[in-house]
């Protein structure tokens, strides 16, 4: 598939956006063109990461996991992994199950509170965290291809924004 060339005819998320002012001639449609390119973005980004994690067995929220443990110093409880990765204690029990089953993680019981689990990486889990986490990077990296510091910088500051706009009303 050729890459577009800017200028070039419309993008997907713009004809998605024509396609609703048409329907919607009284609205508003404008904010299409930022989510919709970043929920693409999202989209096909994950995607991505998804084809590139097959090989190992795991899937994106898996490592969203092993990555919340990776940039941790300690042990985490099972719900700190929860507020990290924003994922719902039942989902990161699932994976924590897995991942401990696959021995990329190990879970141990606080002994002070039987109740409370604590999870840790295990050398293989942080092997796969450090052979993966750089890929990622890499993929990204070449997404950003074409900006320079300063765009990059201010489409941080925007998007920050956005994201605070978004955190505040949810």
């Amino acid at each position: 598939m050729a890459s577009r060339i800017p200028g070039d005819g419309p993008d997907y998320v713009e004809r998605a956006r024509s396609d609703w002012a048409e329907r919607f001639p009284d609205m508003d449609v404008r904010p299409i063109d930022v989510i919709g390119r970043i929920t693409r973005i999202s989209t096909l980004a994950l995607a991505r990461f998804e084809r590139e994690l097959d090989a190992s067995g795991i899937g994106r929220t898996e490592f969203d996991v092993l990555s919340a443990l990776a940039r941790s110093d300690h042990p985490l409880r099972a719900s700190e992994v929860t507020s990290v990765t924003g994922a719902s204690a039942g989902s990161t029990t699932k994976h924590a199950e897995r991942l401990a089953k696959m021995g990329l993680i190990e879970r141990e019981r606080l002994e002070r509170d039987g109740r409370v689990v604590l999870l840790s990486l295990t050398d293989a889990g942080r092997e796969l965290v450090h052979e993966q986490f750089p890929r990622r990077v890499e993929s990204e990296l070449q997404m950003l291809d074409g900006l320079d510091d300063d765009e990059i910088r201010i489409l941080t500051d925007m998007l920050r924004r956005i994201t605070e706009n978004v955190e505040r009303r949810n």
